[in-house]
């Protein structure tokens, strides 16, 4: 079946990439698809496909796994790591095995590393390759994180991960590689335009402690809910029987839940944010890449707050307590005070002041010279330590900054600010130079 259709089903937000294979008769193989199915099922629907398979690469740690609710709505078997003893119906498969696709074959191999229990999928039709999935093994010109099963662990699937690509990589140059982990994911090192590859022009790997070497001294810093999802995985998510609704709130009903230790996370854009919004709120933009970071919700009126819903849902955080009926128009008619937290312009800022809150990876390809880093995930935990006066948060585009503001003024910072923009155009506006490196 040369020339097999195989869809990239793409999460721009999460940075991943799941895959739809047309088996040629109507039915699809579906790798990797998270939770939030309804990507994957437009994706299927515009191929006239009904999926027949779903396979998991791995434990994922950044999404819950959509298998299980493809096997309950539509009958798809499930396909998986015998390693990973997951506790719902599924066909456990160890490296070497096959299964029987009708017609194509898909080809299990081990590839720990990325996590103990990962497999890589071959697509064959007879003895030709058609593709390897190769979730968070190969990806394009790099390897995925090897610090999610812990510390003690890293080193140890880092030099897994090295033999993993070296199995990997004697694959024929042609061979199609469709990995789960891309740019933007947190899952990933370096970051790229590209998200699909052949073997030919992959990474040298070079020698097995350089490798490491390398690999460990990329990771950084990752979303606290990374260490609950591969357990959630593994029991399987629960089952949604239909999309839910958030239940209106009064601005009584919200300031109870806040102070009875609830969250109010603020998903509106951020110069609504920094206009006015409820003091102590968490400030997470509704975009394309709010899941990486989330349960009262403030809204706009004309937010989609059933994006939201999905986006919660995806990475395991149900109990979504509601959305602030009237947003904070009403919060501020009921009385209920609001804060406000400015938004810079580059001209307006000493760069002395500056956090920016990116990846490590990215502050190092270009910064404000004399910003300090201090990744986003890591900001709670060092909150208390930023050195006292007047801090302005930055990012690439100012969301994640935003969320920073909101991070230090809930832990009793004053004099925070936001940079709007990122690094290029406060090189633009200045006519100053970028540092670079670390």
């Amino acid at each position: 079946m040369t020339g097999t259709l195989i869809v990239p089903v793409v999460d721009e937000g999460l940075g991943n990439s799941a895959y739809l294979a047309d088996l040629g008769d109507g039915r699809a193989l579906a790798v990797d698809v998270p939770r939030d199915l309804r990507a994957a099922r437009a994706a299927a629907d515009r191929h006239g496909l009904r999926v027949a398979f779903a396979a998991d690469t791995h434990l994922h740690a950044d999404f819950l796994s959509g298998a299980r609710q493809l096997a309950a709505e539509d009958g798809a078997q499930i396909l998986a790591s015998a390693a990973g003893h997951r506790a719902y119906g599924h066909r456990g498969l160890a490296g070497g095995d096959e299964a029987d696709l009708g017609g194509l074959t898909l080809r299990a191999w081990a590839t720990p590393g990325h996590t103990a229990e990962h497999l890589a999928y071959l697509l064959l039709d007879g003895a030709q390759v058609l593709g390897a999935f190769t979730g968070g093994s190969l990806l394009v010109g790099a390897a995925a994180r090897t610090d999610l099963s812990g510390p003690e662990h890293t080193e140890a699937l880092a030099r897994s991960q090295y033999a993993s690509l070296g199995r990997l990589l004697a694959l024929p140059d042609a061979t199609p590689v469709y990995p789960t982990h891309g740019a933007g994911s947190f899952c990933s090192a370096p970051p790229g335009a590209e998200r699909t590859t052949t073997i030919g022009p992959l990474l040298a790997a070079g020698d097995e402690d350089a490798f490491v070497k390398t690999l460990l001294a990329s990771l950084g810093t990752f979303p606290d809910y990374f260490l609950r999802l591969p357990e959630e995985n593994r029991r399987g998510p629960a089952i949604v029987p239909a999309t839910p609704v958030l239940t209106p709130l009064t601005p009584g009903q919200v300031l109870a839940m806040q102070n009875d230790g609830s969250q109010v996370i603020d998903v509106r854009p951020v110069p609504a944010y920094a206009a006015g919004h409820i003091p102590g709120s968490l400030a997470i933009p509704l975009r394309e890449a709010f899941a990486t970071w989330l349960v009262v919700i403030v809204a706009d009126p004309g937010q989609d707050l059933g994006e939201v819903i999905w986006q919660a849902l995806k990475i395991g955080y149900e109990n979504l307590a509601g959305t602030l009926a009237g947003g904070t128009p009403a919060w501020e008619a009921a009385g209920q005070p609001v804060a406000a937290t400015p938004l810079l312009t580059p001209r307006q800022v000493d760069p002395a002041t500056v956090i920016d809150v990116r990846q490590a990876s990215e502050y190092s390809t270009g910064h404000v010279p004399g910003a300090r880093n201090i990744e986003l995930g890591a900001l709670d935990g060092q909150a208390a330590g930023v050195e006292p006066g007047p801090v302005v948060t930055m990012c690439g585009h100012g969301e994640r900054a935003a969320t920073a503001a909101s991070v230090l003024e809930r832990a009793g910072r004053t004099a925070v600010a936001v940079l709007t923009g990122g690094p290029p155009d406060w090189a633009e506006a200045t006519g100053l130079v970028l540092e670079r490196g670390a």
